[in-house]
């Protein structure tokens, strides 16, 4: 197998993995710019992690379906609170959005003190492991994907304010165990940013957005050496400065 044969082995499942997240959060991200919830998916994404450390903590297997209803039932509780709190004390949203993320991230760590590969595990949740995504689990995370955006498509505001937040709940979970919340957090806010002020063809020119920050990241995390979750969020955030520069001049 000659280099590029190799790079597209490694790099091809996963940029498949960075596009089905920013297939999925991209019309989120849209929308959480709009109500001025940006670190909404931090705290969700946070806490769903906490539940896969949660059962991985009993000693639940890693890939069961267990740990699966293990970070989508915290997440969904998480969104069902954010709910709450948002009918009852709108005006402070965003610092309760706050302190839930700092309960979770406290929280991972106490359940991970005792383990030997905490720091690891931690990492991982943060940063993801996207060079190394489950080939196998692709198709159905796809499938998965697709159920959540088309969803989204058909409902949209229909939903409600606890529908909002239940359906990016199962968005967030799906997506940070692909990618790491980093991550998720740049492929929902990022591309939204970068395309603030398109006046055409904003899902378009966000998804490019996306696009390029994976591709470019993943490549040069290869041949930098460099851990490829950290690489490809400063990536796509340059892409994004360049392309908020390119619309605001053009407007």
């Amino acid at each position: 197998m000659n280099a590029s044969a190799e790079m597209l082995a490694i790099l091809g499942p996963a940029l498949i993995a960075g596009l089905l997240v920013t297939a999925v959060l991209v019309p989120f991200g849209f929308e959480v710019l709009k109500r001025g919830i940006v670190f909404i998916d931090l705290a969700v994404a946070q806490i769903a992690g906490v539940g896969v450390i949660f059962a991985d903590f009993l000693g639940w297997e890693p890939e069961g379906m267990a740990v699966q209803v293990s970070a989508l039932s915290a997440a969904l509780i998480t969104a069902f609170l954010l709910t709450w709190t948002e009918k009852r004390w709108p005006e402070v949203q965003e610092a309760v959005i706050g302190v839930v993320f700092v309960l979770g991230a406290s929280g991972a760590i106490l359940l991970l003190a005792s383990n030997p590969h905490g720091g690891e595990h931690l990492k991982d949740l943060l940063v993801g492991q996207i060079l190394w995504v489950n080939r196998a689990r692709l198709p159905l995370d796809a499938l998965i994907g697709l159920s959540i955006l088309t969803l989204w498509m058909a409902l949209g505001a229909r939903l409600g304010r606890i529908g909002f937040y239940a359906l990016f709940a199962c968005a967030v979970t799906f997506s940070v165990q692909l990618v790491g919340l980093y991550l998720v957090f740049t492929s929902l806010v990022v591309p939204g940013l970068a395309t603030y002020y398109a006046s055409r063809r904003r899902h378009l020119k966000a998804y490019a957005v996306s696009l390029l920050g994976y591709l470019f990241g993943l490549m040069l995390s290869l041949w930098l050496d460099l851990p490829s979750g950290a690489m490809i969020v400063w990536t796509m955030a340059l892409v994004a400065l360049l392309a908020a520069g390119l619309e605001r001049k053009s407007a």
